[in-house]
C-alpha cells in the first residue's frame, strides 16, 4: 500500500514540476518562453509524390519512383536526403539541384569538388552517377557507378521528388 502511495505522490509531484516549467518564461528573469521548434512538414503522400513527378521536365517525369527509391539504397549508407538531416560520409542531398558543386555549408569536400566549376543539375548528376571516378577524379566518393541509364533516370527522378527540387516556372 505504502509503495503505491509513494508512487502516486511522485507522479503528482512530477506533473506539478512539469507544469511549472511551462508556465510562460523563466520566473524571475522576465524572459519569454523559448520558442518551440517548427513542426516538421508532414511526409508527402503518394499522390503528392506522383504530382511532383508529373511536374518534372522530360524525361524525368517518366521515372519510376519505387525503382529510384531502391537505387537510392546504394547511396543511403553515405548520404541523407531529408531536409535538415545530417551529413554522413557524403553530404546531405536535400536541395542538391541548383547547388554549386562542393557548396554545401558545413561539409568537408575534396579539393576536386571544392574547385569544381558547375552547379548540380540532372545532366551533371547523370554523368557523375555513371562513373564518379572518371567524371571528377580526385573526389572522396568511392561508389563505382550506376551504369544502367534507366536506373540513373529513376534515381534522379526520385532525388528530384524527395530533395526539395522545384521545377522552373513555365
Amino acid at each position: 500500500m505504502f509503495r503505491y502511495s509513494a508512487m502516486a505522490v511522485m507522479a503528482g509531484a512530477s506533473l506539478v514540476l512539469a507544469a511549472c516549467g511551462q508556465a510562460g518564461g523563466d520566473a524571475g528573469t522576465g524572459q519569454a518562453p523559448a520558442a518551440k521548434p517548427a513542426a516538421k512538414s508532414p511526409e508527402p503522400t503518394d499522390a503528392e509524390r506522383q504530382a511532383r513527378l508529373a511536374a518534372l521536365p522530360a524525361p524525368y517525369n517518366t521515372g519510376d519512383l519505387e525503382n529510384g527509391r531502391r537505387q537510392f539504397g546504394l547511396c543511403r549508407s553515405c548520404h541523407t536526403i531529408a531536409e535538415g538531416a545530417p551529413n554522413l560520409t557524403g553530404p546531405n542531398l536535400y536541395g542538391v539541384f541548383g547547388r554549386k558543386a562542393g557548396g554545401l555549408e558545413g561539409y568537408n569536400y575534396s579539393e576536386a569538388l571544392k574547385t569544381a566549376d558547375f552547379v548540380w543539375d540532372a545532366e551533371h548528376l547523370d554523368a557523375w552517377l555513371d562513373n564518379p571516378r572518371t567524371y571528377l577524379p580526385g573526389t572522396k566518393m568511392t561508389f563505382a557507378g550506376l551504369h544502367d541509364a534507366q536506373k540513373r533516370l529513376d534515381l534522379i527522378a526520385y532525388l528530384k521528388v524527395e530533395s526539395g527540387y522545384e521545377p522552373p516556372a513555365s
